[in-house]
């Protein structure tokens, strides 16, 4: 038993396929903006877990931890996440950062500043 893809999703890949087989331009901005922020976040004493990718787990330990800090991100206009166990292994709970292509530089500036004063409240950093 199986059911056909629906048309609005065939329509969705085959513009994505298009978009990213014509320009780079979107992927280059994407991974500038993980460069940036990962540089921003380290410098200001966050460990973010290895790698290269838009998605940056800021490393906590403490499911309570994580989950307050996200309160507080939320607070000052910053959407994240904090992941704890079952998700992650225990003890390794944490803040996950998506980025865009769409998110400018004024706003990874913003997201620094935020982390920073909320990290320095909770004695992360």
């Amino acid at each position: 038993f199986s059911n056909a893809v629906p048309p609005p999703i065939i329509m969705a890949a085959r513009k994505a396929l298009e978009l990213v087989s014509t320009s780079s331009d979107l992927r280059d901005r994407l991974h500038s903006n993980a460069r940036t922020l990962r540089a921003g976040l380290e410098k200001a004493g966050f460990k973010i877990k290895p790698g290269q990718h838009p998605i940056l787990p800021v490393m906590l330990g403490e499911a309570a931890l994580a989950t307050k800090m996200a309160d507080k991100l939320l607070e000052k206009g910053i959407y994240v996440i904090g992941f704890s166990f079952q998700v992650v292994p225990q003890g390794h709970a944490r803040i996950r950062i998506q980025l865009s292509a769409a998110h400018t530089p004024v706003q990874l500036e913003r997201a620094v500043a935020a982390f920073s004063e909320v990290g320095k409240d909770l004695g992360v950093i």
